[in-house]
């Protein structure tokens, strides 16, 4: 961290710009993350986006408070900076730590609450059929649509012949033989963890970037502008 007002200003300048590019970041990789599970909606991803949106607003904010030395516009933005820091450093950290059973809460529910058209576009995107194996007989909302016209990764259908396929027992009954599909909670979980690992590492790298800007903003606010000085003795 430099000592000079220049150096300073220059540096959270610098830093606040960053933070603009990085807003966009966390607003890009969260939510490509909560669009990838489909059927689970993410509240710790969207937390993410959240703090991408305060962030990017706080960065015009210090970049109009560093270019003019406003002092009340400093102080607000220490103050928000660092809570934005608590925010996205606290989601972040909860993003890595959850375990996978709880990843498998969440996809489930997830499944139970969606409608039949969601159910169809995931089994699409990860070429699979059904949350669990024949999992209409489980439990209410774990049902799902017809896997007739899906194909798994290998590009098979899932119920062989698209034409003689039986839409009533074809991956729905316990004692179908015809279903070449695997379930989608793995594919749907596998997802998820992705996205909360990827998600929860940028956002907790870039969280530290802002201690850095609350140091740089508080010794720059009470730094003395030397133009200004200047000015006094010519007076």
């Amino acid at each position: 961290m430099c000592g000079g007002f220049t150096c300073s200003k220059n540096s959270l300048l610098a830093l606040n710009i960053l933070y603009v590019v990085v807003a966009f970041i966390l607003f890009g990789v969260a939510a490509a993350a909560n669009a990838a599970s489909i059927v689970t909606s993410l509240s710790l991803v969207s937390g993410i986006i959240a703090c991408g949106v305060f962030l990017l607003i706080i960065s015009i904010v210090g970049l109009i408070g560093a270019s003019k030395h406003h002092q009340v516009m400093l102080f607000f933005y220490m103050i928000v900076l660092f809570i934005i820091f608590i925010i996205q450093f606290s989601v972040a950290c909860a993003c890595l730590a959850i375990n996978e059973q709880q990843q498998q809460i969440v996809a489930k529910k997830g499944w139970e609450i969606s409608n039949n058209a969601t159910k169809h576009d995931a089994q699409k995107f990860f070429g699979c059929c059904g949350f669990d194996k024949y999992s209409k007989n489980e439990s209410i909302g774990m049902d799902h649509p017809t896997c007739v016209d899906i194909q798994n990764k290998e590009g098979k259908y899932c119920c062989g012949d698209v034409e003689t396929a039986d839409d009533a027992t074809c991956c729905r009954d316990e004692n179908s033989t015809t279903c070449f599909c695997d379930p989608c909670a793995e594919p749907i979980q596998e997802s998820m963890e992705k996205g909360l690992n990827l998600v929860g590492g940028i956002g907790l790298f870039f969280s530290f970037t802002e201690i850095i800007g609350f140091f740089i903003a508080k010794q720059y606010r009470h730094q003395m502008d030397p133009r200004a000085n200047i000015q006094s003795l010519l007076r």
